[in-house]
């Protein structure tokens, strides 16, 4: 065993409960652990630094490592306040919407090009039935009459792909 590590043993051995003792009355037991724990690690790569008496500066890190979490605990905290207040509103959480637009996509990629393309004109490029007809070359009537059939087949390709979304239910009331 080298001077060191008689040295940082000595060390582990007559400190380890005073430092744990005092990051278990700073932050409670389950942190205390990883104090330790840090506490020992830092000191070992630093024990060319480490004073006599070491249990000051032990004391030192673990109040720096404690103060770090602290720190590192309120951002965490922040940013659940944070997005949590994005779906107080009813707004769906972004992972609820990025699985929606995905159901959507893939189940518009199962309908035929012409189902797509007047869902595509009224839904994703606003026009109106009037205005859909212009492009697609058709009365108004028909053109509403081949929206209301591709609304339907898109709805129940989503339903086939997954039964239990609420999104299916309610779009023929957001493409409209």
């Amino acid at each position: 065993m080298t001077d060191d590590s008689r040295r940082f043993t000595g060390m582990y051995d007559e400190c380890r409960q005073r430092v744990w003792a005092y990051a278990v009355s700073r932050a409670g037991r389950q942190v205390a652990d990883e104090v330790v724990s840090e506490t020992f690690a830092i000191a070992w790569r630093r024990l060319d630094d480490v004073p006599e008496p070491p249990l000051p500066w032990l004391l030192g890190v673990a109040r720096n490592l404690l103060r770090d979490d602290a720190r590192s605990q309120a951002r965490r905290d922040a940013l659940a306040a944070e997005l949590s207040s994005w779906t107080e509103d009813g707004r769906p959480d972004v992972a609820e919407q990025v699985t929606e637009r995905m159901g959507v996509l893939r189940a518009l990629a199962e309908l035929h090009e012409d189902d797509r393309e007047v869902l595509m004109l009224v839904a994703w490029h606003g026009l109106s039935p009037k205005e859909g007809a212009r492009v697609v070359g058709c009365s108004s009537a028909a053109f509403r009459v081949r929206l209301h059939r591709a609304r339907k087949r898109l709805t129940r390709a989503m339903e086939s792909a997954e039964p239990s979304r609420p999104y299916v239910r309610n779009l023929s009331e957001e493409w409209s």
